[in-house]
């Protein structure tokens, strides 16, 4: 049976990162089933993607916080023109990401009479806000009639504050956009060995500890190039790291659309996420290997959840430049070595194709409808969630 859903995020286009590309791909899947699908998000200013399918109330504004720029919503009468729009919509079902978050996901929790599944993606190094504003939160927290998180990691996280089952429903990879055999971009076709690099220029992500490792590598005498794609407020910092005796060998791409990133991935021998912490997924690995490319990242549990160090690549302690210049080397002098990590990696991210999450995904949305409603603020989530569990595994 068609359903008509609300998916209800602050972080969408043109906003970049890892819940983006989880909802975007999750409303794609979903559509393509044949479901009515809304995208509720912010109005970022520029840059934005119209579309019927996307509808934007308040503005964004972006705090600094756990190492990251975060979206917030600000704006005169939220809640009554997303309760508004969930009426215009005649939606079934409200599928909220990072739930406890201000505002707009809370606004929904508080608004929403349809039956809402909440999906955590966050962890972080400092467990305060949640300490500080627990009871405050729990209310909103019962409304969920089904929470899901996308690791272990993030499940962890909210369990340490907030009681009842959580379903590990994971992030998934677009196996029809990453994967092997893809034109390499010309300009970096030639027979130096390219280093890639996707994330946003934020502290946590570590890319000046990247900067560090290629400049020791290139004092080795390594041969290679660093390619980083992303922008932040870290940008002009690593712009100038990129000097001396890495002049000419680190090329800064910016911002990339959704159609050209996965020929970057094509023109990569070797991609690098040297995040700080904080991550509690990894999306970025996933494409990496379901492109054959081999990974190198810190050794974080989020990172994990995806990674096995001496399978799909290697992992280095973070905050370590030495450690990751020595990983890198020693990939970028073994090309067997790259291609049998990559090879392995491949296999891997088949476990994570989409259309196996959405699958899970229709089955909640469905159980949701097929029970009576719950009592306003007492949710409704079953005594035990299954978890998803990757094909193959």
């Amino acid at each position: 049976m068609p359903l008509r859903v609300a998916i209800v995020t602050q972080a969408y286009h043109p906003a970049v990162g890892g819940v983006t590309e989880h909802v975007d791909a999750t409303a794609l899947a979903l559509r393509d089933r044949g479901h009515h699908v809304v995208v509720v998000t912010s109005r970022f200013g520029r840059g934005e993607i119209q579309s019927e399918h996307v509808r934007r109330i308040g503005r964004n504004v972006v705090i600094p916080y756990n190492g990251a720029e975060n979206n917030v919503t600000i704006g005169f009468g939220l809640d009554r023109r997303l309760r508004a729009l969930f009426q215009e919509e005649r939606i079934d079902v409200i599928h909220v990401h990072c739930p406890l978050s201000p505002t707009l996901p809370l606004l929904a929790l508080r608004v929403a009479t349809q039956p809402i599944v909440g999906t955590f993606h966050s962890t972080s190094s400092s467990d305060l806000p949640f300490r500080l504003l627990r009871r405050q939160l729990l209310p909103y927290y019962r409304r969920i009639d089904r929470a899901l998180a996308v690791s272990e990691t993030a499940h962890e996280f909210v369990a340490r504050h907030f009681s009842g089952p959580v379903e590990i429903l994971p992030n998934g990879v677009n196996l029809d956009r990453f994967r092997p055999g893809l034109k390499r971009l010309e300009r970096f076709e030639d027979d130096t060995p390219n280093i890639l690099f996707v994330g946003r220029h934020d502290p946590r992500k570590g890319l000046p500890e990247l900067l560090t490792a290629c400049e020791w590598l290139a004092a080795r005498g390594a041969r290679f190039r660093l390619i980083v794609v992303g922008d932040g407020r870290l940008r002009r910092r690593v712009e100038r790291m990129a000097s001396g005796a890495l002049l000419g060998r680190v090329h800064f791409e910016g911002r990339v659309s959704n159609e050209h990133l996965p020929w970057y991935y094509a023109s990569a021998d070797i991609f690098c996420s040297p995040a700080r912490g904080g991550e509690s997924f990894g999306i970025v690995l996933l494409e990496a290997m379901a492109s054959g490319v081999p990974v190198v990242a810190t050794d974080l549990p989020g990172y994990r959840t995806v990674l096995t160090s001496g399978k799909e690549g290697l992992t280095v302690p973070p905050r370590n430049p030495r450690a990751l210049a020595d990983a890198l080397e020693l990939l970028l002098e073994r090309p067997d070595l790259r291609s049998a990590m990559g090879a392995r990696g491949i296999e891997t991210a088949k476990r994570y194709a989409w259309p196996l999450i959405v699958t899970r995904l229709e089955e909640i949305y469905h159980s949701l409808l097929s029970r009576p409603p719950a009592a306003p603020g007492t949710g409704d989530a079953p005594d035990a969630a299954p978890e998803f569990e990757p094909a193959g595994v």
